[in-house]
């Protein structure tokens, strides 16, 4: 970077932090996500910033033979890179097995390398950065989401003793592809039965597969409730057999 840039190289990068800020947050923003538009164009100016200031006191004299003080100027981006680490945890968020928010963490750290990037005056990599980065998130999204997965998901069901609930569950054509092991079923006298499956499939996309087939077994007689469960449920978690708590928001009557 140069040792005294002007007026004209400081707004250059700051006009190429902002475009950058704002192509990535763009498409966090299109994306419904919580670090959208706003964010990554303070988070990339804040690097830029904190490089052009590094920048400006590159001429600064050294300490005085009578002076403990040192400049160290690789502390304000180091400082700025260790704070986008506690911001980046602060968005990643897990429920069960369910983990969100880790793009989200990925896109902000990235978009600090490009602001320091700009910020340095190492326009050209700032640049081919952005282009690079943006072509992830916009072009490899559709690539991620038809990549085959495992998933999983808990399907709790209560049902009266008349009810063979096997052959029930065997008869749903949007349950039966999947493969299911029961891990629990309480059986209490003068009482509905609870059983717990565990369901597993390959299938592309992140999104859990319709659970329509869960107002089909609440139509069935003798199914008393139904709850699914995208993941997981976390260990220890207890499950009543009231069939109001078990019975999802949608189909409450």
């Amino acid at each position: 970077m140069p040792l005294h840039p002007g007026w004209d190289d400081l707004a250059i990068r700051l006009i190429l932090t902002l475009a950058a800020g704002a192509l990535i947050g763009f498409n966090r923003e299109e994306g419904g996500h919580a670090a959208g538009l706003r964010t990554n164009i303070l988070v990339c100016l804040a690097a830029s910033v904190s490089m052009i200031l590094a920048n400006l006191l590159t001429d600064s004299t050294g300490k005085a033979p009578d002076s403990f003080v040192v400049f160290d100027l690789m502390r304000f981006p180091l400082g700025i890179l260790s704070g986008m680490g506690f911001i980046g945890a602060g968005a990643i968020l897990r429920r069960g097995d369910l983990i969100t928010g880790v793009t989200t963490a990925a896109t902000l750290w990235f978009v600090t390398i490009v602001g320091l990037c700009f910020g340095g005056g190492q326009i050209y990599i700032g640049m081919a950065a952005t282009l690079i980065g943006s072509a992830v998130l916009w072009l490899l999204k559709g690539v991620d989401q038809r990549i085959p997965r495992e998933q999983h998901a808990r399907l709790t069901v209560v049902y009266s003793d008349n009810v063979s609930l096997e052959s029930v569950l065997a008869e749903e054509p949007l349950l039966a592809p999947l493969n299911r092991r029961l891990l629990s079923e309480q059986r209490m006298q003068d009482a509905p039965t609870e059983a717990l499956y565990e369901l597993r499939w390959q299938a592309s996309g992140r999104a859990p597969p319709q659970v329509d087939f869960v107002q089909g077994l609440l139509r069935r007689e003798g199914i008393l409730a139904v709850e699914w469960r995208a993941g997981d449920a976390p260990e220890g978690e207890s499950k009543g057999t009231d069939a109001t708590k078990l019975r999802p928001n949608w189909l409450k009557t």
